[in-house]
């Protein structure tokens, strides 16, 4: 039987149709994605560059550790193995320079430390003496403060390069990136460039070998002093206060540059030894200076390197003669450098607590999952189990359909078979492909096509409920298949007069493809085993819109299917619970349906079941203050789906993410462990939802890959459904495309009784 209907005007020959539409707001809609797509994937790029920058700072990734020792020297001239702890190249010529008599230049490497150095600064204050501190340019970028008072007290800074690397084993272009690196730092940090530089392992002039000369001649011709010492503390082996001082003190009235550590390690020996230190030195009647003291005493220097002032130190300020006001290009570098910097140091240990407390909530999900599934499944499978009386009365199906020429036969064909009396209502939504008359033409019997003008589901499922006959509506979509027994098994909760909507079973038929077997691994695990789970805390959030059925009454008591969200599913059932209905979950009542064909496909619906779920929320956000039983869902099923649906999968790829970052900056090993154990959680959770719904185990070889592939996509589809709702965005019903080529499985076809129309 048909609806009568004034059929569509065919277009006339020779001219294109003009779009229904149907279309027109598909492509408004995909004009108004692409900026939100490009906006998420942004965000993904930004969050993977804060968390490289803060593992490049933390772990000095692309350094090794590799320090050269026994190297020939015979290309360095004997004078400057010889000479003093200052060498630098006025008119390209190696010249050394020595610490006067009775003076001290006060070096400090590693730096600067949160902890040790603010101590260090605090007694030079205290004894008003100047130090010179080489400063590795990570730490530089992560305390800009310290560096910012060290300047301002009146101590030098030099590089000390930027991940602490022996620069005899790097290349050219390292080298040059190390110091620039560093420059940069001091840019941002104190508004300043430096010309003194110290090697890291080189704090003598006898390391100087064959292959660091190169790094040194190169540095000292862009207007570098390199500084060395001739007195080490030896203060990093910690060999106690006495002993730090003791070697720290040169031979009597000689001048020294002597090195301590305000970094690199837990350095309270240090802290206390220097004050004794430098009393004792005062007593012997030495003075404190730095290199620029020292320099501006006996010789020129050349010019700055690239980014900084160019400056003599005949005269005039010592200070001035190394610091240069960064300026330019290099200030600003250097600003959004440290900016960078603090936005990591701010935001990877944000995530990383994030990440424990999501980690521990998945587990605990896991957990849940598992017993309440098995509880679920054992009671719906004892024996004895009934909702009540059988139900034999017939229902009516509801098919919404648009362009589903691909498919409408074989679900329609599926219908006919069905061993419950049904009478089959297919809604043509406007469909510009011969939808309606492939299904009139089936010739089957109890099918009613009703024909309406393209106004999207929620509308047509709702002209199909006023269409329908009987108290019990089972509501599909236009490219599922039901198998024979699917109708019967659906309707038997009704039984209990307290039960308003049942959720089927929904499978994925094309599987063979690669974007099927994830999503049948999906639907297995992450669906029907949390159906279950909800089932038994009766908050049930969604009657999928492939497989559900509802009593007519409680359809029209909570004002039919809604336009305001694009999950009408979850919409209604959310409606349904508030109403005081019972929402309960079928695992016999199977459906097949298609899944999407490509990713983006995959994107699109997905995108449509996120930002609708959220929609669907924020809607019914007031049901957290509902009371008595209708109140359960606010209670129970609000928190958990906000937790599970939203939350943890916006968080759930960054454990990737961030197994990768403890790949490469922490702990390969430790890191794999990690995330092979939870893959083995899942895997656990995925091989028990497969035993329930008696699937085939070999999908699961699939899982790695769908998880890696998965998580990352539900990431982008979450922020993008968040970009959209924070700009107010809208979509309509969104069709995608489809082959037909899901059947009913063999196996379970069978004669049924047919409609009863």
């Amino acid at each position: 039987m048909t609806t009568p209907t004034t059929p569509p005007t065919p277009p006339a020959r020779g001219r294109r149709r003009a779009p229904s539409r149907m279309e027109r707001a598909a492509g408004r809609a995909a004009a108004l994605q692409r900026p939100r797509v490009l906006l998420a994937l942004l965000l993904l790029l930004a969050l993977t560059c804060v968390m490289l920058l803060d593992g490049y700072l933390r772990a000095e990734v692309g350094g090794d550790q590799r320090v050269r020792t026994g190297a020939s020297a015979g290309d360095v001239p004997d004078d400057v193995l010889d000479g003093g702890p200052i060498l630098s190249f006025p008119g390209g010529r190696a010249t050394t320079v020595s610490v006067p008599d009775k003076t001290i230049v006060l070096t400090f490497d590693d730096g600067p430390d949160p902890t040790w150095t603010p101590q260090v600064l605090e007694i030079l204050e205290k004894y008003d003496v100047p130090g010179t501190f080489f400063l590795v340019g990570s730490m530089v970028s992560r305390h800009p403060g310290i560096v910012r008072d060290m300047v301002e007290q009146g101590n030098e800074v030099g590089v000390h390069t930027f991940t602490h690397v022996d620069l005899s084993y790097q290349s050219q272009a390292r080298v040059t990136r190390e110091i620039e690196q560093t420059q940069l730092a001091l840019a941002g940090a104190a508004g300043i460039t430096t010309t003194l530089f110290r090697a890291p392992y080189s704090s003598q002039t006898d390391a100087i070998d064959n292959y660091s000369w190169p790094v040194y001649e190169s540095l000292g011709a862009d207007g570098y002093t390199s500084v060395f010492i001739d007195t080490d503390s030896d203060d990093w082996k910690r060999p106690g206060v006495s002993k730090i001082v003791e070697w720290a003190t040169p031979e009597d009235g000689e001048g020294a540059s002597v090195l301590f550590h305000d970094a690199g390690g837990e350095r309270s020996q240090t802290i206390e030894a220097l004050p004794k230190y430098i009393e004792k030195m005062k007593g012997k009647g030495y003075t404190f200076t730095t290199v620029s003291g020292v320099m501006a005493d006996q010789q020129p220097t050349g010019a700055g390197p690239a980014g900084g002032a160019t400056g003599t130190t005949g005269s005039g300020d010592s200070l001035q003669a190394a610091h240069h006001e960064a300026t330019g290009a290099t200030l600003y570098e250097g600003k959004a450098l440290v900016a960078a910097v603090a936005v990591a140091e701010w935001t990877v240990p944000a995530l990383s607590v994030g990440l424990v407390i999501v980690g521990v909530a998945v587990m605990g999900r896991f957990a849940m999952m598992l017993v309440l599934a098995r509880r679920h499944h054992r009671q719906r499978n004892r024996r004895r189990f009934s909702w009540g009386p059988p139900v034999t009365g017939p229902v009516s199906v509801i098919v919404p359909a648009y362009n589903e020429k691909e498919c409408i036969e074989a679900t329609l064909r599926s219908l006919a078979r069905s061993t419950h009396p049904i009478e089959i209502i297919v809604v043509d939504d406007g469909s510009t492909d011969g939808t309606a008359e492939i299904a009139e033409s089936l010739g089957l019997p109890g099918v009613r096509v009703v024909r309406q003008a393209n106004a999207g589901k929620p509308a047509a499922l709702n002209n199909g409920v006023r269409h329908a006959r009987y108290d019990i509506v089972v509501m599909m979509d236009g490219d599922t298949v039901f198998e024979p027994d699917t109708v019967r098994h659906l309707v038997q909760p009704f039984a209990d007069p307290a039960v308003g909507a049942v959720a089927g079973n929904a499978k994925v038929g094309n599987r063979r493809t690669l974007i099927g077997a994830w999503q049948h691994i999906e639907y297995v695990m992450g669906f029907n085993l949390d159906r279950r789970m909800y089932d038994l805390l009766r908050c049930m959030p969604t009657i999928p819109g492939a497989i559900g059925a509802f009593r007519r009454e409680a359809v029209l008591q909570v004002g039919g299917m809604s336009h305001d969200t694009l999950a009408e599913d979850t919409d209604i059932t959310i409606a349904l619970h508030r109403a005081g209905w019972r929402v309960v979950y079928e695992e016999h009542a199977r459906a097949w349906t298609e899944a999407p064909g490509s990713l983006g496909q995959l994107w699109s619906q997905r995108y449509r079941w996120s930002y609708g779920t959220m929609q669907a929320l924020w809607k019914h956000r007031r049901c957290l203050t509902d009371k008595g039983p209708s109140g359960r869902f606010g209670r129970v099923g609000m928190p958990l789906v906000v937790l599970f649906q939203v939350v943890t999968p916006v968080f759930a790829p960054l454990i990737d993410v961030f197994t990768v970052y403890s790949m490469v900056f922490v702990d390969f090993r430790a890191a794999l462990l990690a995330w092979l154990a939870v893959l083995a959680v899942q895997l656990v959770c995925a091989a028990y939802a497969f035993r329930l719904d008696r699937e085939k185990y070999r999908y699961l070889l699939m899982m790695p890959l769908q998880q890696l592939a998965y998580r990352q996509m539900m990431y982008l589809v979450l922020i993008h459904s968040c970009v959209t709702a924070l700009t107010g965005g809208r979509l309509r019903w969104q069709k995608l495309k489809r082959t037909g080529e899901v059947g009913t499985p063999a196996g379970t076809a069978g004669t049924g009784t047919g409609g009863t129309g």
